[in-house]
């Protein structure tokens, strides 16, 4: 039985009804604590009405090329953390980098997302590897690099980036304290803030479930996220490395991760939202599930094979296996189980697609 509290949360959080961030956030740590089955369906399906609404019912994808397992940082959670010994480092070079865009551009992928550990890579070099890719084709490029100086933002945004992706994984500045070592909030929401003024299409997001996090602190960042206007949001469950501080925590909840996911679609109809390959790791491949609660983009990895295995952030990782060969059909696969269509567009945020003048891609037709 669902209760009219339940109700009532959605209702506010859909609608906007509220008239301080506290009763959001009040009705966003109900919305991100719901487990009775039929509540769970009543969020899931009114986030996807809302998503299919405003974006269409389709299923972006967004090819991930992993080109260093190299870091200079030292957060308690991944398994790229300097502090681990037991890591595998490699870089890719600049034609092994481009070699994996053609390949997921011959695949019909018209977006590439390069990610790597901040391992302090020369801007120059990042430049000229996007130049180089935007010759491909009419392809987007998403860089993944972290932290990094306002002016090689800039830089690589007049090399041809488009969109950038930086977490802000906890907006409580104690919490993402006691997340990494030697970091601070302000950092990381100044990089972010350059981001945009950039022109840059910017992603943020967050794990769920590590330790310390609280409902609260997700309702804060879902708030957060909302009021800063990112394109895309990233969520997945924490899955704790063996080999870093976090090794003993319990993973993340992936009940709690797909409340999450529908939350922010209430929150954010608009917003491009990945089925995470942490999804994808977990007891069973939950990422149809989470395009079924709001989620509309997956990202398959084009990394090189043999590489995939060093990129260890977590243990366990789908992606290892995947084969790019089989790409399309593992995509239309997901897609249809999620209740969508595949859409191999670029797919730009709505208001940057209006300015390239692919209005067609912002949304339903």
């Amino acid at each position: 039985m669902i209760r009219e509290a339940a109700r009532y949360a959605l209702a506010r959080v859909k609608t906007r009804n509220h008239s301080s961030d506290s009763e959001l956030r009040k009705a966003l740590m109900l919305l991100l604590e719901i487990s009775d089955p039929d509540e769970t369906v009543l969020l899931c399906e009114t986030a996807c009405t809302v998503r299919n609404e405003s974006s269409g019912a389709r299923m972006a994808v967004r090819a991930l090329v992993e080109t260093s397992s190299l870091c200079n940082n030292d957060c308690y959670y991944c398994g790229l953390n300097r502090g681990n010994k037991k890591a595998h480092r490699y870089k890719l070079g600049r034609e092994d980098i481009v070699c994996c865009a053609k390949d997921a551009f011959s695949h019909g992928i018209r977006t590439v997302v390069l990610q790597s550990g901040e391992d302090g890579t020369h801007a120059g070099e990042v430049a000229d590897t996007i130049a180089d890719i935007k010759k491909i084709g009419d392809i987007a490029v998403t860089l993944s690099f972290g932290e990094r100086p306002r002016h090689e933002y800039a830089l690589w945004k007049e090399a041809g980036a488009d969109r950038y992706l930086l977490r802000i994984e906890s907006t409580d500045p104690e919490l993402y304290a006691s997340m990494h070592r030697n970091r601070k909030l302000e950092s990381r929401l100044e990089c972010l803030d350059a981001l945009q003024e950039l022109g840059y299409q910017t992603g943020s997001g967050i794990m769920i479930g590590f330790p310390g996090q609280t409902a609260g602190h997700i309702a804060d960042d879902l708030i957060f996220f909302t009021k800063r206007g990112f394109e895309m949001i990233g969520m997945g469950p924490f899955i704790p490395h063996p080999d870093t501080p976090f090794a003993r925590a319990p993973s993340g909840s992936v009940r709690t991760t797909l409340n999450a996911i529908a939350a922010a679609r209430l929150c954010m109809p608009n917003v491009w939202m990945p089925a995470t390959t942490a999804l994808g790791s977990m007891d069973k491949d939950w990422r149809p599930d989470a395009l079924r609660s709001g989620a509309n983009v997956l990202m398959p990895n084009f990394s090189p094979q043999e590489k995939r295995k060093l990129y260890s952030i977590y243990p366990g990782k789908r992606c290892i296996g995947e084969r790019t060969a089989l790409v399309q059909q593992e995509c239309e696969s997901i897609a249809r189980a999620g209740g969508l269509t595949v859409d191999w567009s670029r797919a730009d945020a709505p208001a940057f697609a209006v300015t390239l003048g692919k209005a067609s891609s912002a949304g339903p037709a």
